[in-house]
Order: structure tokens, then sequence, then C-alpha cells
């Protein structure tokens, strides 16, 4: 579905937080429903996008995951870049 926008993830491997939540505060976190449990990362700005795990839908609705978690990238940068 990624290769339907032109990204290739075939090199892509998932990260524990452990590999990324070191150091000093992010900018921004980004939660995706996960609500009170969501783990602790220390972070600048938080917003968390209530979206539906896609794993169990059709074609249709992951796309339509995919594409909401892209318009609302594009709006975040937008806001982070004010």
């Amino acid at each position: 579905f990624m290769a339907e926008r032109g990204i290739d993830l075939a090199g892509q491997v998932s990260k524990g937080l452990d590999a990324v939540a070191e150091g000093e505060p992010w900018d921004w976190i980004v939660t995706m429903g996960c609500g009170d449990a969501c783990p602790a990362v220390p972070a600048r700005n938080r917003v968390d996008w209530d979206l539906p795990d896609p794993k169990s839908m059709g074609d249709d609705g992951f796309r339509d995951v995919r594409d909401r978690i892209e318009r609302d990238v594009a709006a975040l940068v937008e806001e982070a870049t004010r």
C-alpha cells in the first residue's frame, strides 16, 4: 500500500522504543490511538491521532488509514513549522 504512494519499505524494520527514546526530549511525539496505554516518552509536544488498527481491515480500510496518516502528517508539519 505504501508503494502506491511511491514509498519503498522493503529495507525498513520496526524499532522498539529503547532504540529511539533515549536522550533529550523529542520535539514531537505522535501516538496513534493507544490512549492511557501509551508509553511515557519525553516530548515538548504531544498529539494523539485516534486511529483504528487496520490489521483486520480490507484493502480499502487500510488505504483509508494510510491516507488519514498522510493528511495528519502534512497538517502537523505545517503546524510545527509556523
